[in-house]
């Protein structure tokens, strides 16, 4: 997991800098900036943290095409889009859910012309490979040696209501709440089981499919689908290349990454 993990340090790092751009900062952050003098472009991007194996992969693909950087910024959806409704300088987001774009387009920052479905997202129960657990399905959750259970916080992050909602489908939620430890989004929620702060994490199966731990899949009948929406932030400066790289993750070279990481992609479920 060392590779989430340094992944992560970039992702405490590109959330504070861009919440710090929605809070009065200069406008003259990368987002809204428009090309430097020698047309040199970086795209400013807000992410679910679900996503941020898979789009560092794709903004590397993409740059070696087009020469454009893209610069990610992740974390919790909900948090993200509270950023860009308050002004941060971002020229595309990727939700893990469409609830948080939908809010955006009702508040008039986006139009529903700007937005697309890119990913259909599943969860995961995931614990470290040297865990003496056997975790099969969620009833194994109440193993008395399961002491904690690490999942996203559902107040902001999709996952985390995913998590939440398979364990009240399976009637477990009042029963384990106590056990409950909430993350801040879905990658930390890994990283407190990575750790050994939690025993087992509820999480993105993006995420899961590239560590070294064992994982099972939740079945995806427990939980409201995780339609990942993306959404073009028209007042960008760099809106049309914002609409390039989406197009880009949504089209040939972007989607078998996407699917390699475990998302399903519309029209083909």
């Amino acid at each position: 997991m060392g590779r989430l993990a340094a992944v992560a340090l970039a992702l405490v790092a590109g959330a504070v800098l861009v919440a710090g751009a929605g809070l009065g900062c200069s406008d003259a952050g990368a987002g809204q900036a428009g090309p430097s003098s020698d047309d040199s472009v970086t795209l400013t991007v807000s992410a679910a943290s679900d996503l941020t194996l898979a789009l560092e992969e794709i903004g590397r693909l993409y740059h070696e095409q087009t020469g454009v950087d893209v610069t990610f910024n992740y974390g919790s959806s909900g948090q993200l889009s509270q950023q860009i409704a308050a002004g941060a300088p971002v020229d595309l987001f990727f939700s893990a859910n469409r609830r948080f774009v939908q809010e955006l387009v009702d508040a008039g920052v986006v139009g529903e012309v700007d937005t697309a479905l890119y990913a259909i997202g599943r969860i995961t129960l995931w614990t470290r490979a040297d865990s003496p657990l056997r975790i099969e399905g969620l009833a194994d959750l109440l193993d008395p040696q399961v002491k904690r259970i690490a999942i996203a916080n559902p107040d902001h992050a999709p996952y985390g209501v995913a998590a939440r909602e398979a364990l009240q489908a399976a009637g477990l939620w009042e029963q384990l709440q106590p056990r409950i430890v909430m993350a801040e989004n879905v990658l930390q929620a890994l990283q407190f089981a990575d750790s050994g702060n939690a025993d087992v994490a509820i999480v993105a199966r993006s995420l899961s499919v590239q560590g070294d731990g064992r994982w099972v899949l939740v079945p995806e009948d427990l939980h409201s689908p995780l339609e990942q929406t993306l959404a073009v932030i028209p007042r960008s400066s760099l809106a049309e290349e914002a609409r390039q790289f989406a197009d880009f993750v949504n089209g040939p070279v972007g989607r078998p990454v996407l699917q390699r990481y475990g998302f399903g992609l519309p029209g083909e479920e």
